[in-house]
């Protein structure tokens, strides 16, 4: 299935995080914390927070920027998170075996997560030359 995303296609780069195995709500607490931060500010939060939620998060955004520097060669430094979303992905659902032969439930939950990057000095640049246009 192809996704398609509706995005500015010449100031932003997104990665996307597929059926991570944690609960979308523990993953928003992190997202939360990170969302509308430059890059370099984000990794610092992420290193230092104590959830275990921050370990697969830290490798999506250096996932979107390393796609932000190899794809659209933006620099490290210029970069913001602009957009930050969790969702709900499919629940594994297991059987323990438990005493006499019965089984109880087990559900593992999944999340997506997407990050997306915007470069802000690609974004100046392009306002300028419409503002330069118009004059």
């Amino acid at each position: 299935m192809i996704k398609k995303r509706k995005t500015d296609r010449y100031t932003e780069v997104y990665a996307i995080g597929q059926y991570i195995s944690m609960s979308a709500q523990k993953a928003r607490r992190v997202i939360d914390q990170i969302r509308g931060r430059s890059y370099v500010e984000t990794l610092m939060i992420l290193e230092l927070m104590p959830y275990r939620a921050c370990y697969p998060i830290l490798k999506l955004v250096y996932s979107a920027a390393a796609n932000a520097n190899h794809n659209m060669r933006f620099n490290e430094a210029s970069l913001i998170i602009s957009k930050a979303e969790v969702n709900e992905g499919n629940t594994v659902k297991k059987v323990k075996p438990r005493a006499r032969g019965q089984g109880y439930p087990i559900k593992r939950p999944t999340c997506h997560i997407t990050i997306v990057l915007k470069d802000l000095n690609i974004e100046e640049e392009y306002l300028d030359s419409f503002a330069f246009e118009y004059k």
